[in-house]
């Protein structure tokens, strides 16, 4: 029996070929495994750290700590690039992750300018939403533009050279 981690055959790396990549649909659902994982854990981590430091911080410190996690998982598993990803992808997914940051961070800030002192579920509730829809955006700026095949796409033409190429057939 052949083991699941072995690399695929005519590859010395392992890695997958870009053809093989998920789709949309399945990237996404693997993004939301993944991310929403991640996501989840974050929104518990989030309130516990706050109650040593400012929010903000606490969603800053919990939001990069997550960023990196998911930028490997997202390069290895969701997104199917047979590598781990590179500085450029790091820094793509934490400008991604900057503008979700901001928008968690604005939707908890309006929360709390509406209702003083709202609840622990009535902030879960705000911030998870918000993570979600942030969620979407961050899925598509992955999938569109950081975890793409960046290779130039050429087309190869075999021209036949020699003496077999103006050969009769017999």
């Amino acid at each position: 029996m052949k083991s699941l981690l072995s690399p695929k055959p005519g590859t010395a790396t392992g890695t997958t070929p870009a053809a093989a990549a998920p789709g949309p649909f399945a990237s996404f659902v693997r993004f939301v495994v993944c991310g929403g994982g991640v996501g989840v854990l974050s929104s518990a981590a989030v309130p516990m750290l706050a109650a040593l430091m400012p929010w903000a911080a606490a969603n800053a410190l919990i939001t990069i700590a997550s960023t990196i996690l998911c930028t490997e998982l997202h390069a290895l598993f969701t997104f199917g690039t047979g590598r781990r990803p590179g500085w450029r992808e790091h820094w793509q997914s934490a400008g991604s992750a900057t503008a979700a940051y901001a928008a968690t961070s604005a939707a908890i800030l309006i929360l709390h300018t509406v209702q003083p002192s709202p609840g622990m579920l009535t902030e879960q509730i705000v911030y998870l939403s918000a993570s979600g829809l942030a969620g979407i955006g961050r899925f598509l700026v992955l999938r569109l533009f950081v975890f793409t095949d960046r290779a130039p796409r050429t087309t190869a033409i075999t021209i036949p050279v020699g003496p077999s190429a103006f050969s009769a057939a017999a």
